[in-house]
């Protein structure tokens, strides 16, 4: 079980990254993340889990179109012409986590978690997962005007719904 973040999240949550740690610990796989809306919440949660450590390569918190185009390599021209929160950003930050990386599986994550500007749809999250010698994986929720926290956890909960799916497929 996680040790600080257990108090805050829901258990079957906790109980869900902590299953996927194991797996991939068992399977000397590493995974890294590129998150924005989640803030390194999912980067918390996999760390916080003892003993599963060395499933974990690195986070990547990339907030703003200079955090994704300096850490990640998101191109800039690719941010100017498409919004952050969208399929095809998602996907450029998660190959850009595994390039950038020696893990196996990188998965990011952006979203509108709380109101955005005019037009920007409160709730709305893409997610991509990249592993080596794979396709990429795309994921879009539309969770809806339901509060910051709310969108934060409901993400976690389906990018370790991807990962876990990702390693079934093996």
């Amino acid at each position: 079980m996680s040790e600080t973040l257990e108090p805050a999240l829901p258990d079957d949550l906790d109980e869900q990254a902590e299953r996927l740690m194991r797996r991939l610990c068992e399977k000397d796989l590493k995974v890294a993340t590129a998150e924005s809306c989640t803030g390194g919440m999912l980067a918390a949660l996999l760390t916080d889990i003892e003993g599963a450590g060395h499933g974990f390569e690195r986070g990547f918190v990339t907030y703003t179109k200079e955090a994704k185009s300096e850490l990640l390599g998101t191109p800039d021209d690719l941010l100017d012409r498409n919004n952050a929160v969208s399929a095809i950003v998602a996907k450029a930050m998660a190959a850009g986590a595994l390039e950038r990386s020696s893990a196996d599986i990188a998965i990011s994550v952006t979203g509108f978690a709380g109101p955005g500007a005019e037009g920007d749809e409160e709730g709305l999250v893409h997610m991509a997962l990249a592993r080596h010698g794979c396709d990429i994986r795309h994921r879009e929720e539309h969770f809806g005007a339901v509060g910051r926290g709310v969108i934060r956890v409901k993400s976690l909960q389906a990018m370790l719904e991807m990962l876990e799916q990702s390693l079934e497929a093996e």
